[in-house]
């Protein structure tokens, strides 16, 4: 099985989105409470990251005997990145899923 890049998922997803409606293009002045999802998944996505730097950091800091790191910090740190990573990680499984459902679907 190959890798799927996100980019070229996100891509061919908007194309979808496109067709579905027609051919028409996002209005952009449409409704200003519209929310781009390509920017919500990449924020989403840089914010785990973040969780797992500070995490790490956070472990490596108590690694060197540091005074105002303690064991607590470190593992609700620890914690609370992993969680991130796996509800990151079934978001990505359900987009695939639901990628490979629309692909699979008859015209």
């Amino acid at each position: 099985m190959s890798e799927i890049n996100a980019s070229q998922l996100l891509s061919q997803l908007q194309a979808a989105a496109r067709a579905a409606q027609g051919g028409v293009g996002v209005q952009e002045s449409a409704a200003p409470q519209q929310v781009d999802f390509s920017q919500l998944l990449k924020n989403a996505i840089d914010h785990v990251n973040e969780s797992q730097q500070e995490a790490g950091a956070l472990k490596k800091a108590f690694e060197l005997g540091e005074r105002n790191v303690d064991i607590a910090q470190v593992m609700v740190a620890s914690q609370k990145a992993g969680v991130e990573f796996q509800l990151m990680l079934n978001v990505r499984n359900q987009l695939i899923s639901a990628y490979k459902d629309i692909m699979n679907m008859q015209i």
